[in-house]
């Protein structure tokens, strides 16, 4: 068990990190694409659309195909670009609302972030998603134990009270489920992505977010998925341990060696000095 002192930050990823993959890969990307043509079709010239459409590049926004037919291929491929991801956080918001989905944290993420934010740890959220799209996540968390075991079985979580929603279960095909908004847990100006911060495998990405909020990178502690935000994390003076979650890519011996690595939030000590 990783035993860390003098941790006063603890910036997560979101994917692969506190939440199953495959709810993301598996449930957000396919109603997005579902969602995007009657958005397309109603809302194209609209005050609220105008701006998702014109961030895109000149040559896929031409007309309401081209766009469609580019946000296939950007999604089918996983490409983690700033439109698109926007683009995506606007669209998945009618089925956090309406409760086609609500979001599945892995089981020791909640208490394990709880009793750090009462310990006086703060939290930062650096994900490839936009904000907009991080916030609607913690906003909409699903309060079933065991959730994210289902959903991430697939592949291989402070605000407001809970409400009552409609949420995919196994063979039933719904259930009545309980969301919970979680923002209040993340420290106020503690959410980043690739446009207010950088590239997550670039060292300078780390360094901007500590000297925006004011952190030490050497009491900031960086949980992830990636091999690749591991080392840029590392190279900037951030504490690192990479997350071994199902359904996550395999983590080759040779990293395994090099690197921090659990399964659990609840395999990570912070200590004091």
């Amino acid at each position: 068990m990783p035993k860390l002192q003098g941790i006063q930050i603890v910036l997560l990823d979101i994917e692969g990190t506190i939440c199953p993959i495959s709810f993301v890969k598996e449930t957000l990307f396919p109603f997005a694409l579902r969602a995007l043509p009657a958005v397309l079709a109603t809302q194209w010239n609209t005050s609220t659309f105008i701006p998702y459409r014109q961030a895109f590049p000149p040559q896929h926004s031409a007309s309401p195909a081209t766009l469609q037919a580019h946000v296939e291929d950007l999604t089918n491929r996983d490409v983690k670009i700033a439109y698109l991801k926007d683009l995506q956080g606007f669209l998945w918001e009618s089925g956090f609302e309406t409760g086609e989905y609500a979001t599945p944290l892995f089981d020791d993420v909640v208490p394990r972030l709880r009793e750090w934010r009462e310990r006086g740890v703060g939290l930062g959220v650096y994900s490839s998603g936009s904000v907009v799209a991080q916030k609607l996540l913690f906003r909409h968390v699903s309060v079933h134990v065991g959730e994210a075991a289902r959903v991430g079985g697939k592949g291989g979580a402070g605000g407001g009270g809970p409400k009552q929603v409609s949420s995919p279960s196994s063979a039933e095909g719904h259930r009545a489920a309980e969301t919970e908004d979680l923002r209040d847990l993340v420290t106020e100006g503690g959410w980043f992505d690739t446009t207010n911060a950088g590239l997550k495998t670039e060292a300078s990405s780390y360094g901007k977010i500590v000297e925006t909020l004011g952190w030490h990178a050497a009491r900031t502690l960086f949980l992830t998925d990636n091999v690749g935000e591991y080392d840029a994390a590392a190279s900037a003076g951030l504490r690192v341990i990479l997350l071994d979650r199902p359904g996550n890519a395999p983590v080759s011996a040779a990293d395994m060696a090099r690197m921090d690595v659990v399964q659990s939030l609840d395999d990570i000590e912070l200590v004091e000095k």
